[in-house]
């Protein structure tokens, strides 16, 4: 038996698309659970999928990256302040969403940039929904490592944090205002909530999706934003909103979009808000258990905590890789890319040599993927940035081009503080 009925079972939960995310690190995901199982062979892990929904959810959590951190694209954060101030005073409170909201540090720093733009905890409330229990048991425990502080603007830290065993906390102050579920962007539509959002981040979950996938889960954003809302996705993504229904905002470095219809409204109009049906399943409550599992987990770290040091067979394992990019073997760079995945997972550093050999190859659409997959798990990498500018100038797309110089100015300036 293939992989591809699980590619598939993924697509139909969560509209995951193995072409965009890799069927390799699918084929990790279904080697861990296996493994947390104790599964021979993927036709017998295939029946037990089938009849236990709890393993159902197992395999999206091992598939899903939580990959982030406080604060990241602080543009982003300066947009969602500016929008929040202009819809104070309308009498009902602010309502703000994150959708993925990973293991809670974009909906808590939206809590505290409010915070820290003189908002009380009466005049918002943020919901925060992602489709991974396990990332969702994290955000509740809300206890942060140093990798979940980046950059060096840690100010915030000082402001809103307790220092805890293993970490740092948000102040319960933060934490309030948060409301965390398990909920599914495209899954079923419940009944209509009482009011639509003033913003909502989802911000590097379209470039999960193909094609198709995008555009309902766009037209679905559009149903839950207010008439005058702003919707924020990732630097990847920027591309997709215009195509349905939205208009760009043109805050700097922020991707910030609004309704195209909210652009043709009469200045004199007054905005009027309206209830909106939201397709967010109410599946769990504010405070959510972990889900019972075959095994644990085995060498697993909380996201947020430092990672350990890579073991030494994943290093040699690039290193073979890299071997082989700098003499031009690119069937094997392809190959050893292929087993490193399956064996140790995405990195960005894999995602970037198969990005080179896909580059040298004259596989232009191959080499983009692969460079912002290294990007997304590593948005400094300065090679792939470097790589992808000069394939993006080949390609005759001198916009994309500029932003990336552009983005590695920004790094370079930092680095020199």
């Amino acid at each position: 038996m293939g992989t591809g009925a699980f590619e598939q079972l993924l697509r139909e939960m969560i509209g995951l698309s193995s072409e965009t995310v890799g069927a390799s690190v699918i084929r990790h995901a279904l080697k861990r659970r296996m493994t947390d199982c104790e599964m021979p062979d993927l036709h017998t892990y295939w029946s037990y999928l089938s009849e236990n929904r709890t393993e159902r959810q197992e395999l999206i959590d091992a598939v899903v990256v939580p990959e982030t951190w406080f604060f990241r694209d602080r543009e982003a954060f300066a947009a969602m302040t500016r929008q929040a101030r202009e819809s104070r005073g309308s009498g009902t409170p602010l309502r703000l969403l994150s959708l993925p909201c990973s293991t809670g540090e974009e909906p808590y720093s939206m809590a505290m940039a409010l915070f820290d733009a003189g908002f009380e905890a009466t005049e918002f409330s943020i919901d925060a929904v992602d489709v991974s229990t396990r990332n969702l048991v994290y955000a509740e425990r809300a206890v942060y490592g140093r990798n979940s502080f980046r950059g060096e603007e840690l100010g915030y830290r000082d402001r809103h944090f307790d220092a805890v065993e293993g970490g740092f906390r948000p102040h319960e102050r933060v934490r309030r205002q948060v409301c965390f579920t398990l909920g599914n962007l495209l899954g079923p539509v419940p009944q209509p909530r009482a009011e639509p959002y003033d913003v909502i981040f989802c911000r590097n979950l379209l470039i999960y999706f193909d094609r198709e996938t995008q555009g309902l889960a766009l037209d679905r954003l559009r149903q839950m934003l207010a008439d005058k809302g702003l919707l924020l996705v990732g630097p990847a993504e920027s591309g997709l909103p215009t195509l349905h229904g939205f208009a760009s905002v043109r805050f700097p470095r922020a991707f910030a979009f609004i309704k195209a219809s909210a652009v043709q409204q009469a200045p004199a109009a007054a905005p009027v808000r309206r209830s909106r049906p939201t397709p967010l399943p109410a599946q769990a409550p504010r405070r959510i258990a972990p889900p019972p599992r075959v095994r644990p987990f085995a060498q697993k770290t909380a996201p947020g905590e430092a990672a350990s040091p890579a073991p030494d067979p994943a290093a040699k394992s690039l290193a073979t890789i890299e071997h082989a990019a700098n003499a031009g073997r690119l069937g094997e760079v392809k190959r050893a890319a292929a087993s490193h995945l399956e064996e140790f997972g995405p990195s960005p550093e894999v995602f970037y040599l198969l990005g080179l050999a896909h580059d040298a190859d004259d596989a232009p659409s191959d080499a983009i993927q692969n460079y912002r997959k290294a990007l997304y798990l590593a948005p400094d990498h300065r090679q792939a940035l470097v790589q992808l500018k000069l394939l993006l100038q080949r390609q005759g797309d001198k916009a994309g081009a500029k932003a990336l110089t552009d983005r590695l100015d920004r790094i370079a300036k930092r680095s020199d503080v």
